[in-house]
């Protein structure tokens, strides 16, 4: 799995880390709560591990906003040493799908992590909806405005990105790695599909949906959600 860590307690991040590194996870780090937004909207977990007490922005609000404004499902877990049922509840409230109590047992962790992720897979959404860009991810049906648009392989896989991330921008690094894993191709690949995407979803229609961040990536956004995705 590929797991953030938000916590600004940096021992007890990198404890945890080196333990879920040393169990096969890829861990990134963040050390308060505008940057773990950042990561989280940006990049693709398998889960986070999100603390309650954070400077900058606290694990409440920043699972609020992954929720809520940007639509992220990335299953949560939320670590607190506030260990009252109203502290429990407000962190269901605001998104998370588990909550642990400090101090914990770090095999507990790894156990409810792998829970989430697993539970992650099956709640998978089968209709992607942007504006009136439609993706059906059973029958690969892609529409807009009710009406039918073909795309090729790389093409679906890059809209599945960039609407299941909607309305946060995606790095190129991540929409390469998306389509092509680690086998990379051409500097321009990107570049050629991402113009032949528009082509299919923008050109015929009144707006255009997919937007340029320029030395960033990509982001696909509907009229009203252009500047939060800036």
């Amino acid at each position: 799995m590929r797991i953030l860590i938000i916590e600004d307690n940096r021992d007890i991040a990198a404890n945890l880390g080196d333990f879920l590194s040393d169990r096969g996870h890829e861990v990134d780090y963040a050390y308060d709560g505008v940057t773990g937004l950042h990561l989280a909207i940006v990049n693709e977990f398998d889960a986070i591990v999100l603390d309650l007490s954070l400077p900058g922005m606290d694990g409440l609000e920043v699972c609020r906003k992954l929720r809520e404004d940007v639509r992220k499902e990335t299953p949560v877990l939320m670590l607190t040493a506030r260990d009252q049922l109203d502290d429990k509840l407000a962190g269901f409230q605001s998104g998370a799908d588990d909550y642990l109590v400090k101090p914990f047992e770090l095999k507990e962790v790894d156990a409810r992590l792998e829970v989430l992720a697993r539970r992650g897979i099956r709640i998978k959404p089968r209709e992607l909806k942007v504006a009136d860009l439609e993706f059906n991810l059973e029958t690969l049906t892609v529409r807009r405005e009710g009406k039918r648009i073909d795309l090729n392989p790389i093409g679906l896989k890059l809209l599945e990105k960039l609407m299941s991330s909607s309305p946060a921008v995606v790095t190129r690094r991540d929409l390469e790695h998306h389509v092509w894993g680690e086998e990379l191709p051409d500097s321009d690949s990107l570049r050629v599909h991402i113009h032949s995407l528009r082509a299919a979803i923008d050109k015929p229609f009144g707006s255009p949906l997919i937007h340029t961040r320029h030395g960033i990536g990509y982001c696909l956004a509907g009229p009203d959600e252009v500047s939060s995705a800036s």
